[in-house]
Parts: structure tokens; sequence; C-alpha cells
């Protein structure tokens, strides 16, 4: 049993060392969850983009971040600058469970997600 117990001990510290860049800063993007259904994205899309004051403007035709053109996609970027943008003062990557926390950069050709310390 304590090797049980040791091994998840060493995989927790490996995967909270593995998250970290080299100067022990937690890299972290929030997502849109790939099981939401579209309907759901939409509501918090509208809602980040509207009364949660998230910058979409990079969603928007012709900018940098509008391809994919989907729901998903849109609320991965809306949701992300939200949480950014309001993290160090009580938001969330919630939005009623249809996000999710990642420490995989999901920025994608000339579409950068903002990551903010």
């Amino acid at each position: 049993m304590p090797i049980v117990k040791i091994f998840l001990l060493l995989s927790l510290l490996l995967v909270i060392n593995y998250s970290q860049k080299s100067d022990g800063v937690l890299e972290e993007w929030c997502i849109a969850d790939e099981q939401t259904p579209d309907s759901e994205l939409q509501v918090g899309l509208d809602w980040a983009c509207g009364k949660g004051g998230a910058n979409c403007s990079k969603i928007q035709p012709g900018q940098a971040c509008f391809k994919p053109d989907t729901v998903r996609a849109h609320s991965s970027y809306a949701f992300n600058n939200y949480y950014q943008k309001f993290k160090h003062r009580g938001g969330s990557c919630y939005f009623n469970s249809a996000a999710i926390t990642t420490d995989l950069n999901p920025s994608h050709d000339s579409c950068n997600y903002e990551l903010t310390p």
C-alpha cells in the first residue's frame, strides 16, 4: 500500500512540474469542453463577449481567430480571453460547466491565445 501512495505522490509532482515553465509560473488556458453541446457553448460565448467583458474582436470575420468559424472555436477564444483578463480578480473558467482549463497552448496559425501569468 505505501508504494501506491508514493507512486501517486510522484505522479502528482510530475504533473505539477510539467505544467509549469522553468520560472515556476503555471501556464493555464481556458477552453470549451469538448463534451458541451454547441447550444450551451453559445450561451457562454454570448455572456463572455457581452456582460462578461471579454475582448472578442479577434473572432470577428476577417480577424486572426475567426477561423475555424465554429461555436466551439469561438467559445474557446472568448472563454480564455475572459479567464486571462479576470482570473486574478475572481474570474473563473467555469461558464456553467462549458469550459475546462488546459496546460496545452490552444493557439493556432496566426491566432494567439493570451496568457496572463
